[in-house]
């Protein structure tokens, strides 16, 4: 019933363009997802009040999510957000793409998830983070049927920052295991790998079908300067391993060795969300037949054309069939 059923924060993204001058007045680590609580949000959110910005549904694997679905497939999204303005955004929006939730994702108390991105002149995003009510994300909210029904199982490496998070993504990983259904993990963030690296290992188990992360989280996780290293560590935990290299397109690694899918040149203004489409994509041409290093390519080509538009999504669904036609 489903290609891919997701699990990962529910957050509405809010994004603005500040300089440099901004994250260093507010101490903000640049390119990195920092969390915070609701008093440092709105405070943030009093800061940029007067500049120009934007709303969508998202966090990390609901971008993912949305990608598959805008690119002709059908995604699930197990999520927990609270019944208030920002909660009802959210169902709405990402509602309206054809993805399916959870129907208990709104609780009757708390404050939902959001998520500031900021963007400099030179396209990096960093982002803020109060998870409100999503920290709370539990077993509860998983919908046992709907993952059963599914080719994969997705979910981010943001979950590793909340212990009920964490029991909900080993929950679903163990029940993909026992139906036949693949699981693919995003790393999501250094930070991710630096402070909650135990929860990150307890979610990977005794290893996954499809691991995603860039070549600072991979880094990271096998704490060496050297990539080959970090990718012989990371064929351990992962039958599929995909590392992005920016500009420099991104590898995939199987049994039957190393593929390189070179970048697509382009300028870009925002590199929000080309993980999470980047990801989606490559599920995508996955699920179609493709091999590891020709999805690897796809998904460059798809996390190429985002970047050089504002924001974690392109703007009309021809677009992303426009995408979907050098897949065919």
């Amino acid at each position: 019933m489903y290609d891919v059923f997701g699990l990962g924060n529910a957050l509405v993204d809010t994004e603005v363009r500040v300089d440099d001058r901004f994250l260093t007045t507010h101490r903000l680590a640049k390119g990195h997802m920092t969390l915070v609580d609701s008093d440092q949000m709105q405070s943030l959110a009093e800061a940029i009040s007067d500049l120009p910005q934007s709303s969508c549904s998202g966090g990390s694997a609901a971008n993912t999510v949305y990608a598959v679905q805008a690119l002709g497939k059908q995604g699930f999204y197990s999520c927990k957000l609270a019944s208030d303005a920002t909660g009802d955004f959210f169902i709405k929006d990402l509602a309206a793409s054809g993805v399916n939730v959870n129907a208990n994702a709104q609780a009757a108390e708390g404050v939902s998830g959001r998520c500031l991105v900021l963007i400099t002149p030179d396209a990096e995003r960093t982002m803020m983070t109060d998870l409100g009510i999503s920290v709370e994300l539990s077993t509860q909210e998983v919908n046992e049927d709907a993952l059963r029904q599914s080719s994969y199982f997705y979910v981010e490496g943001y979950m590793s920052a909340s212990p009920t998070a964490t029991a909900a993504a080993v929950l679903c990983r163990q029940m993909a295991e026992a139906n036949g259904v693949q699981v693919a993990v995003s790393l999501s963030d250094v930070s991710m790998v630096e402070f909650c690296r135990e929860a990150l290992q307890q979610m990977l188990g005794n290893g996954v079908d499809q691991l995603f992360c860039n070549e600072e989280e991979a880094l990271a996780w096998a704490q060496t300067d050297r990539l080959d290293i970090a990718i012989a560590e990371l064929k351990d935990i992962g039958r599929e391993v995909y590392v992005t290299l920016g500009a420099r397109g991104s590898l995939a690694i199987d049994a039957a060795g190393t593929g390189q899918a070179p970048g697509v040149q382009v300028q870009p203004v925002d590199t929000t969300g080309a993980g999470d489409i980047y990801a989606g994509a490559c599920l995508v041409a996955r699920s179609s037949g493709a091999d590891p290093t020709a999805a690897a390519g796809f998904a460059n080509a798809c996390a190429a054309e985002l970047v050089t538009h504002y924001g974690a999504r392109l703007a009309t669904q021809s677009d992303y069939q426009r995408l979907l036609a050098r897949l065919v």
